[in-house]
């Protein structure tokens, strides 16, 4: 069992022909995924790393049968391609691209809803799937093990270096979702959690949060209620000072909203330990498992 992207899953890279979407495509490939085409408008009809390249997301659909895609594209032009994804029924759309604006991120988080589309991102390392071999985004697939542990996260780098851990640890992963790190994203965490509890291979759950919005809050408060497998939590800023971006442009502390310990306190309160650094996650989890 997996969740958004499984072994079925076809995947279409916008923006392929870019520095980051060639680079990319090739690891995808590498790791497993089933890149089956690429879309850079003005491009079609030639190839990337053995990928067919189009001109529109449509025609890639279908002539191929895709379901997904992955976006490379350059933040003025993300949300257009964002669009164009949605348009073609496809399903996740991962926006790895940071930054987008964020009238544009308004624009296709509405859009998506309409048609019950999954985003990923904006500003994600993407969604991995390590028993499906199944990898949509920028994740080192190696530091990902085959297990039953949803891993979700704001950060990327923190999702690798808890993932790391976790294989390390003799702990695998089901799924592992970047949620993404700028200010409005399509998934959020509490969406995630729901994703995760009716999946019946799930046993337990990492959520890996950080300061700004209340993302973690509405998560905690929906695992008090509903959750019954264990959770463990990590969340990065403790020592941020207030109004002052860390990292991700969502990564911001306004007034008494959105700090770390408001978050700890409302994991605790949930029943989730917070670890104290990334390497406490794993073995939270063995001792709660």
């Amino acid at each position: 069992m997996a969740v958004l992207v499984d072994k079925d899953t076809r995947v279409i890279i916008q923006g392929i022909t870019g520095s980051q979407g060639t680079f990319h495509s090739a690891a995808m490939k590498e790791y497993g995924t089933r890149v089956v085409a690429g879309v850079t408008p003005g491009k079609g009809g030639t190839e990337v790393n053995g990928v067919p390249v189009y001109d529109s997301v449509k025609e890639a659909r279908d002539a191929h049968d895709a379901t997904a895609s992955v976006i490379f594209v350059p933040a003025p032009f993300a949300g257009d391609a964002a669009l164009e994804a949605i348009a073609a029924n496809l399903n996740p759309v991962v926006i790895i691209t940071e930054h987008v604006p964020v009238r544009d991120e308004m624009r296709v988080i509405h859009a998506a809803a309409a048609k019950g589309t999954t985003i990923i991102g904006p500003n994600t390392p993407g969604i991995i799937t390590p028993g499906a071999r199944q990898k949509l985004g920028i994740m080192p697939g190696h530091v990902f093990a085959d297990g039953p542990v949803a891993l979700m996260s704001r950060s990327g780098t923190l999702t690798y270096e808890i993932a790391a851990g976790m294989t390390n640890a003799g702990i695998g992963i089901t799924t592992a979702i970047g949620l993404g790190g700028d200010p409005c994203v399509g998934l959020t965490t509490v969406e995630a959690v729901r994703l995760f509890e009716k999946d019946p291979v799930t046993k337990a759950m990492v959520i890996v949060g950080e300061i700004g919005g209340d993302a973690e809050e509405r998560a905690a408060a929906y695992i008090k209620e509903y959750v019954d497998i264990p959770v463990v939590g990590f969340i990065a800023g403790r020592t941020a000072p207030p109004g002052k971006r860390m990292g991700h442009a969502g990564a911001i502390i306004s007034g008494s909203s959105g700090t770390a310990a408001a978050k700890i306190k409302a994991l605790n309160d949930a029943g989730v330990p917070v670890a104290e650094k990334p390497s406490d996650v794993a073995r939270l989890l063995k001792e709660m498992l």
